[in-house]
């Protein structure tokens, strides 16, 4: 009689053991892809899309990134949309495909990514966004970008100091935040006193092959003005040179936005009326802070960083390198 009790016992044993497999099973099949992600002792793939990287400062952010990354002996992968809406969206499906780990994107468009990167929230991959903010933020696990209006405001100001009237052209790329709160800070600054008159806006994309054809257009025209506001600093450049070719750059006061080594070299000559210095290189060492601070589960104390800026002329043009980015 002891064998049918021996057997009894067996079968309830498998039975334990098999609802606790179960049971296991259930918990790491319902366990988060981003814990997976956090507590994955794989090396970790990052992936980058930026609005261009026909511009110094995106390759500045990325050289930081990339530094961390590689000390955590981690992949970062970058590319480059070149200011296409379209070619962003299949870039970040294309990282999702690669199945990383978290997405640094700076949008090329202010409203343009809500469904990328509400699949990309659904997936549970972070997602670090930079320079220039996306309007459906709840999907952004971390964000930094400059004092983007107080720099058109400084900008503005400055010019006000110098000018008592002023006619006024505006290179502009209102489909990003970033240009948008620039341009709208210095003409909020302005719109007080009718002696400064906007007589010219343009969309350039912030990209000096543009700006440049633009400018000469506009001058072709003879309308009198006295100064360009320029959303970046490759657009001021591409300004300048359309106003050094005509001979009219002497006299004119041109602004820009970003402290671009090339730009803090013309303030200090005085080709260039002044530049707003904001610092990829804090980005790039915030953004990637933020990634591994989440990677382990840490606190992220402030999600939506908004940087300080400051205004670059030739009266502290010295405090700044021209060898390179601050």
């Amino acid at each position: 009689m002891e064998k049918p009790k021996s057997f009894v016992y067996i079968i309830f044993c498998l039975t334990i053991c098999l609802i606790f497999a179960i049971g296991s099973n259930y918990l790491i099949n319902t366990t988060t892809q981003a814990n997976m992600i956090y507590n994955s002792n794989e090396p970790r793939k990052i992936g980058a899309t930026y609005m261009t990287y026909n511009n110094t400062f995106y390759s500045v952010v990325n050289e930081e990134i990339s530094k961390v990354v590689k000390e955590h002996g981690d992949q970062l992968i970058t590319l480059d949309p070149a200011m296409s809406l379209k070619k962003q969206k299949e870039q970040i499906q294309y990282l999702m495909d690669q199945q990383v780990d978290a997405l640094v994107v700076t949008p090329v468009d202010y409203e343009g990514l809500k469904d990328s990167l509400k699949l990309a929230y659904k997936k549970g991959i972070p997602v670090i966004v930079v320079d220039t903010e996306v309007k459906h933020n709840k999907y952004v696990n971390y964000s930094i970008v400059s004092d983007n209006y107080d720099a058109g405001v400084q900008c503005a100001k400055d010019m006000m100091s110098k000018l008592d009237h002023a006619n006024i052209v505006l290179l502009q790329h209102s489909t990003t935040r970033s240009g948008y709160l620039r341009i709208k800070g210095f003409e909020d600054t302005i719109q007080s006193n009718s002696n400064y008159k906007v007589v010219q806006r343009m969309e350039c994309e912030g990209q000096l092959e543009k700006a440049m054809p633009k400018m000469e257009s506009f001058i072709e025209k003879g309308i009198e003005f006295d100064v360009v506001m320029c959303l970046n600093d490759p657009s001021a450049m591409g300004a300048m040179a359309a106003l050094s070719s005509n001979n009219m750059l002497e006299g004119k006061y041109v602004y820009g936005i970003d402290g671009t080594p090339e730009a803090k070299e013309m303030v200090l000559e005085g080709k260039m009326e002044a530049t707003v210095a904001q610092s990829p290189k804090t980005f790039g060492k915030k953004a990637s802070e933020a990634i591994y601070k989440m990677f382990s589960q840490e606190t992220i104390k402030n999600k939506n960083e908004v940087s300080p800026v400051q205004i670059i002329t030739k009266d502290n043009v010295h405090d700044y390198s021209t060898e390179g980015w601050q």
